[in-house]
């Protein structure tokens, strides 16, 4: 794990996690890299539709 990226915790139910992890297995991915893929993409959505996010 690269040490210059933040540490979150995410609370979600027992079964999503299976879900995603069934998912990230398919995928060729840990649950961790399966959230972020999901994420970077539903960011990349919303800025398409509605302009560039503001980095801090």
């Amino acid at each position: 794990m690269r040490k210059d990226f933040p540490r979150f915790t995410l609370r979600i139910s027992q079964e999503l996690l299976n879900k995603v992890g069934c998912i990230a297995s398919n995928n060729g991915r840990t649950k961790n890299r399966e959230i972020e893929f999901l994420l970077k993409r539903h960011v990349a959505e919303y800025e398409r539709l509605y302009g560039p996010l503001k980095k801090d």
